[in-house]
């Protein structure tokens, strides 16, 4: 069964949900006083959230031939979480370590929540949801691709943007958290992040043709 049109492209509807999704932080800031920690916060939280889909595009990847295949999957799914688990952690523990004004990740229970923009992340979750299932389910992305493979792609977005997260966090802690300065770095976030987002799916798309 073809493809339909609509979902051929890097989907603009993802696209555009990306970018919605990320201005949600801006109007926190500019409107509801969303500060350096809580934007920091939210965009540790999206890398979960990665993860969570980066185990969905393993476990669906490719074409299913013998139980064995679901067998590697899942090995394939543990180690991951295990591991990018592992990576995301540490990730927070900087978050709240340098940005996190007394507040610890280990053990705090729901003391570590106080003053998150919990909110914010449901914009992101719906967003990375739609693009999962327009770009790689529907969209055909899946059946040119494979567990191993899709193991590794959300390292190369995360790490990308943990180096640019982190690195703006010190440049707004030295510009004392102003709003202009948290606006204009969510702006440049949304802009990198739209620019990773359509090289990947363009990327999948072009493999997908070719193996078409």
């Amino acid at each position: 069964m073809p493809t339909p049109t609509f979902f051929r492209a890097p989907s603009t509807s993802s696209a555009v949900g990306l970018v919605l999704a990320n201005l949600v932080p801006l109007a926190g800031v500019i409107w509801f006083g969303w500060d350096l920690f809580g934007i920091m916060w939210l965009y540790w939280a999206e890398n979960a959230v990665i993860g969570v889909f980066g185990v969905l595009r393993i476990i669906t990847a490719g074409e299913i031939h013998h139980w064995a295949t679901v067998t590697g999957r899942t090995f394939l799914a543990a180690f991951f979480c295990v591991h990018y688990g592992f990576f995301w952690f540490v990730h927070g523990v900087f978050v709240y370590a340098l940005f996190g004004g007394g507040r610890e990740l280990e053990g705090a229970g729901m003391a570590a929540l106080s003053g998150v923009p919990i909110e914010g992340l449901v914009p992101l979750v719906v967003s990375h949801g739609a693009s999962f299932v327009m770009n790689y389910l529907v969209g055909g992305e899946s059946r040119s691709t494979s567990g191993p493979a899709e193991m590794t792609k959300p390292y190369g977005r995360v790490v990308v943007l943990h180096v640019a997260i982190l690195g703006g966090g010190f440049l707004l802690v030295a510009a004392g958290g102003a709003v202009w300065a948290l606006a204009l770095f969510i702006v440049l976030k949304t802009a990198l992040d739209l620019g990773i987002h359509l090289k990947g799916h363009q990327m999948r798309l072009a493999k997908t043709e070719a193996d078409a």
